[in-house]
């Protein structure tokens, strides 16, 4: 008899785990509404703030992730944030509005990753793993970007300055963390390295944590012009080494 009940009284009210589903449905209606609204991607936090109560963002935004993507935009987690973007087998079709992309030359691409991969780094050192100075702009090319940013001062003679990469890295390569970047096996098996590698070869595990290393201090109240110390960074000695192009 109490088995029958129990059925009557499923089918006249809803239980427990109807009600729960109605409110993970409504909070990932909210969910979705603020991302499409927000002009840049929303952190957990700013999500999980404008939520029903007792409801888990992690189940929210993994159902909400699952439930787009077979659809024309996905949602992405992005340098630890999430936003919608063009599924990745259709964003042939809006190529052809934005106009002709300005191809990047090799030397950034090249110094572009050294930093993604050493930061914090300095100019004489992305030149030292490079084995050539970087030419004029380069660098200027990738802060122009936003890619890239300064970080702040080594403590070494000269207080050279010291790069890494930003969240708009993060998101136009389609990274939830830099950690993601690719490791020696995956750049392996992509073919960028032919076998022939020296045995202790090895790429870093890389980091952008905001937060200063040991060996760096702050650019806060630095008077110090930039463009000047670049200009003597790139050869205070008059070294010959050979420049890219």
């Amino acid at each position: 008899m109490g088995d029958i009940a129990r059925l009557f009284q499923t089918e006249a009210e809803p239980g427990p785990s109807a009600a729960a589903n109605a409110q993970l449905v409504e909070a990932m209606r909210i969910a979705e509404a603020m991302i499409f609204a927000s002009p840049e991607p929303l952190a957990e936090q700013e999500i999980e703030r404008r939520l029903p109560r007792g409801v888990a963002i992690a189940s929210v935004l993994d159902h909400l992730k699952a439930s787009y993507s077979a659809r024309g935009v996905n949602l992405v987690r992005v340098g630890g944030k999430w936003m919608f973007r063009t599924a990745t087998d259709l964003a042939w079709l809006l190529a052809g509005g934005e106009g002709e992309q300005k191809k990047m030359s090799r030397a950034a691409l090249e110094t572009l990753a050294i930093i993604a991969y050493h930061q914090p780094v300095t100019r004489a050192e992305i030149e030292d793993i490079r084995g050539v100075a970087i030419s004029k702009g380069t660098l200027d090319v990738l802060l122009e970007t936003g890619w890239v940013r300064l970080r702040g001062r080594r403590r070494a003679p000269g207080r050279p300055l010291t790069y890494g990469t930003t969240q708009e890295f993060l998101i136009h390569f389609g990274l939830e963390a830099v950690g993601d970047l690719p490791g020696l096996e995956e750049l392996k098996g992509a073919g960028l390295f032919d076998g022939r590698l020296p045995s202790s070869f090895s790429i870093p595990q890389p980091s952008d944590d905001d937060a200063l290393a040991a060996d760096e201090d702050p650019l806060e109240d630095d008077a110090e012009p930039v463009e000047e110390e670049e200009a003597a960074e790139r050869d205070p000695a008059g070294s010959q080494q050979p420049t890219d192009d």
